[in-house]
């Protein structure tokens, strides 16, 4: 009995380990961490899911090299890729990237996603309605 409790306790303890990197991006692969990026980016606030996806994104968009990514992202939670993203954003700025000529600021950039997101889906062009509408299925009667 006292070998299965001593079990027991072992077991629970390697799961609780196995679980606490669930807020962390996992850099063995590219995939598992893009995989890792999506769950943490589930997890977040609204307000914090979408600079942390574009910081990721802007940081993989500077580092092309696999390993040197991996290695760079690997155990960083959200807080410290929005930093990392931050100070990548500043750096391409101040050397000149074309992207990021239309924005002031960090936060202007991040504005400007999130009411793009937003604003996702609200508009059709009118020529999609009206192909929508020619394409109606339903009879008039």
């Amino acid at each position: 009995m006292k070998c299965s409790s001593t079990l027991f306790v072992f077991f629970i303890t390697v799961f609780l380990l196995g679980c606490t990197s669930g807020s962390k991006i996992n850099g063995r692969s590219v995939k598992t961490a893009n995989r890792s990026v999506s769950m943490i980016k589930d997890r977040l606030p609204t307000e914090q899911r979408i600079e942390f996806e574009v910081s990721y994104w802007t940081i993989r968009d500077a580092i092309r090299n696999n390993e040197e990514f991996l290695d760079l992202v690997d155990g960083k939670s959200a807080e410290e890729m929005i930093v990392l993203g931050k100070e990548n954003f500043q750096q391409r700025k101040n050397n000149g990237f074309t992207g990021y000529e239309k924005y002031a600021s960090w936060d202007q950039m991040i504005t400007k996603f999130t009411q793009d997101r937003i604003n996702q889906g609200r508009h059709k062009n009118k020529a999609q309605v009206n192909r929508d509408r020619d394409n109606n299925v339903l009879y008039s009667l």
